[in-house]
């Protein structure tokens, strides 16, 4: 009789032979990798725009780059503040900084105003009305890169220590005497959030490595074993960066530090999963064959199918996030997508080596044996033989639970999931970056100066765009009497089109609070009615500005979720019913894994406003949880119905056949959902909200999906489907 294709692929992948072949392979192919191509995080991050360029915000500074130059570029305004008011010394400091900057440009550098150039009692009409602050301006090139506006800010506390004899970039304390500078402003909050993602990856990568070797050391209690997902994730990881480095350098890809951070959390929680349902299965054959290799195929044979298709829902689903329009969801699909593909396939090649070499020694202390062999081993020691105790008797419960009272089970967890899912009714999303920051971070304190000190618009003022079609109008006045503007700048005139009007508008308010959202919305109602006044048509203004770029970021994100949400639906719903050949179940399956996605953001919302103490969600966490949250959510319950497929091929009863597949499956789906939960919970411990955010979502629908959803849920939607679950596949005799 032929042998099963996965059975021959488990003896070449951890064959006598083969295993050290496989494994010096996979160690060469990483050494040579990283010494060829640049590790991703050393490529440059990308901070070029998120949105397509028919947007307002795009068009708008699409034209301020081309007829107003001297506001073009990337806007960096150091906020200056002493508790005791600024004196003319102070003044005549940063004159001499501007004149510096004046004579030997930084990288990239633009335009700085020309204050060295001004009377000093001149500036002093700057300050704030109580003396204690000014905001001064330095414009960079639109396409700066993070790196070079690093270099330049540590030239700007350079050349500023040296005037002034001491940093005031770095003080401790705003209460402290003496003078303080922040940077903040569009360039100040590029800055600070790229740092902080770039310093959250090895933070993470060590958090994520010591919570899984706690978890599997508390539940396996073998040290090797805890170690050996560890090792095949990580030169997985070794293989996968250069790569993504090689892509991002070629400029194939756009390299994003916040993707690549999760995606660390991403390849150790999924990947050390999959070599749980490989390493389960290869100790359970240990218990029936006493040869290793045969054990190892046998393993194999079971548990790849189930592998590769749970890693094919994830590879699809986060793919599918390359059709959305904007930016940040786009940086997200090669990395996730590829970075599964490759841990993946290092778990069906590279870890049956390892297992292939370590043999029943990778369990040791509870070395997994054949009867024969522990009576052996038993006798040798002069020790009396105990038979094992029967496994999985805890899941075994669950499971007779779950298929004899399924209505209950369907009610009762219904009941929980639609309660969390209607709170999911009440979140509040905000599109303010800012607010995610750390109170001591830098653009957040210079921010927090502003705000208190003058009027907060100054901070991004928004920009109105008029095209006079040669008309001679002048709406400043208009402007400033809408009740949400604080002030008005006076008009500029194209460099090229002298019908082209540029107004700075500072607003009464956060210009990144939603608040400001709708001033600005409400903004493009008013100046139709302004424009229409000045017998202009609708079409001859544009707004642009931050305030502006956040609407359109939540016009752009509510698009890509009508977009990406049912085509990853339809997608991995056709993969599981190709794999299941089973409509009913594979319906039902995604129905639940939906559920359990809404149950997740509203649990999150109630935790994070009941605990956490936040106001509003970021609005990038629902499309980002929910790819990740159905695409995983749908890998445990593929590994249990393939069980339940397999034990009703073998012959065994519906319930029976339910019964077994969740006790056989239960206690390392448990083991892997809480290293997934831990892993994503990582995120939380970081000083970035929307990671906090997106970890604890994703987090609680993993948990939802490992305690809830699959054990109890879906084998009693099973159980109440009978042989309708099967349809059409009738595999399986009847009843």
């Amino acid at each position: 009789m032929s042998k099963h294709p996965l059975e021959r692929w488990g003896e070449m992948m951890g064959g006598k032979k083969s295993r050290w072949v496989v494994l010096a392979l996979w160690v060469a192919f990483a050494v040579i990798l990283a010494t060829v191509f640049p590790q991703v995080n050393n490529v440059e991050n990308y901070s070029g725009a998120d949105l397509p360029e028919e947007m307002m915000s795009m068009k708008a500074n699409a034209i301020i780059d081309e007829e107003f130059s001297s506001d073009a570029g990337l806007p960096l305004l150091i906020v200056w503040y002493k508790e005791a008011g600024l004196d003319r010394t102070d003044l005549q400091h940063i004159q001499s900084l501007y004149g510096q900057l004046s004579e030997k440009p930084l990288a990239d550098q633009q335009l700085v105003p020309p204050y060295h150039q001004m009377s000093t009692e001149a500036l002093m009409g700057s300050l704030s009305e109580n003396g204690q602050s000014i905001v001064t301006p330095i414009f960079f090139a639109a396409d700066v890169d993070t790196d070079t506006l690093k270099e330049n800010y540590d030239e700007i506390r350079r050349m500023t220590e040296e005037i002034t004899g001491a940093n005031p970039y770095d003080t401790e304390s705003l209460a402290e005497d003496g003078l303080h500078a922040r940077f903040s402003g569009p360039a100040g909050i590029v800055v600070d959030a790229t740092k902080l993602f770039e310093s959250a990856d090895f933070q993470l990568m060590a958090a994520t490595v010591i919570i899984i070797l706690v978890i599997l050391l508390a539940i396996y209690r073998s040290p090797i074993l805890a170690v050996i997902p560890l090792v095949v994730v990580s030169i997985a990881y070794l293989v996968v960066s250069p790569i993504l480095g090689y892509m991002a350098e070629s400029g194939w890809i756009d390299k994003d530090a916040q993707a690549v951070s999760i995606m660390v959390v991403l390849l150790f929680g999924a990947g050390t999963d999959y070599c749980l349902f490989l390493i389960t299965k290869y100790r359970d054959m240990l218990l029936e064959e006493e040869n290793k290799f045969f054990a190892l195929a046998r393993a194999v044979r079971e548990s790849t199918g189930a592998i590769v298709m749970s890693g094919l829902t994830v590879v699809i689903g986060l793919a599918t996030l390359g059709l959305a329009d904007y930016g940040a969801f786009q940086r997200f699909a090669v990395p996730f997508s590829l970075g599964v593909l490759l841990t993946g396939f290092a778990v069906i090649t590279l870890l049956p080596a390892v297992l292939a070499i370590l043999g029943r020694g990778a369990f040791w202390p509870f070395v997994p044996r054949t009867p024969d062999m522990a009576k052996a081993v038993a006798e040798q020691k002069k020790k009396p033989y105990k038979e094992p105790k029967q496994n999985h008797r805890f899941m075994r419960s669950v499971g007779n639970f779950a298929t004899s009272n399924p209505w209950i089970v369907i009610l009762l967890t219904g009941a929980i999931l639609m309660g969390l899912a209607y709170a999911s009714t009440t979140i509040k999303y905000s599109y303010d970056l800012l607010s995610s920051f750390p109170e001591d971070l830098g653009s957040r304190e210079g921010f927090a100066i502003i705000e208190e000190n003058f009027s907060a618009g100054e901070l991004a003022p928004v920009k109105v765009i008029v095209d006079t079609e040669g008309k001679d109008i002048n709406i400043a006045e208009q402007l400033a009497a809408l009740p949400y503007v604080a002030l008005v700048d006076d008009v500029q005139i194209g460099e090229h089109r002298s019908n082209y009007q540029l107004y700075e508008v500072d607003l009464d308010k956060n210009p990144y609070s939603n608040e400001a959202m709708d001033d600005v919305n409400q903004m493009k109602e008013d100046l139709k009615s302004i424009v229409g006044e000045a017998e202009l048509g609708e079409a001859n203004f544009w707004i642009g500005g931050e305030t502006s770029t956040q609407i359109d970021t939540r016009d752009v994100q509510a698009r890509d979720e009508g977009l990406v949400e049912p085509i990853m639906i339809i997608i991995i719903f056709l993969v599981l019913l190709l794999y299941l050949r089973a409509f009913i179940t594979s319906l039902h399956l995604m129905v639940t894994v939906i559920v359990s996605f809404f149950a997740a953001l509203g649990a999150g919302w109630l935790i994070m406003t009941g605990l956490l103490g936040h106001e509003a969600m970021a609005s990038s966490i629902p499309l980002y949880s929910f790819v990740f949250i159905i695409a995983l959510g749908n890998d445990y319950n593929i590994f249990m119905i393939s069980d339940i497929w397999k034990n009703r091929k073998r012959g065994l009863g519906h319930t029976e056949a339910i019964a077994s597949g969740v006790a056989s499956t239960g206690a390392v789906i448990t083991s892997a959902g809480l290293i997934l939960a831990g892993t994503f919970t990582v995120l939380a411990t970081l000083p970035i909200q929307l990671l906090v955010q997106f970890g604890l979502v994703t987090a609680i629908g993993v948990l939802l999906d490992t305690f809830i959803v699959r054990p109890l849920l879906v084998p009693s939607l099973i159980t109440v489907f009978g042989r309708l679950s099967y349809w059409p596949g009738n595999l399986w005799r009847k009843e």
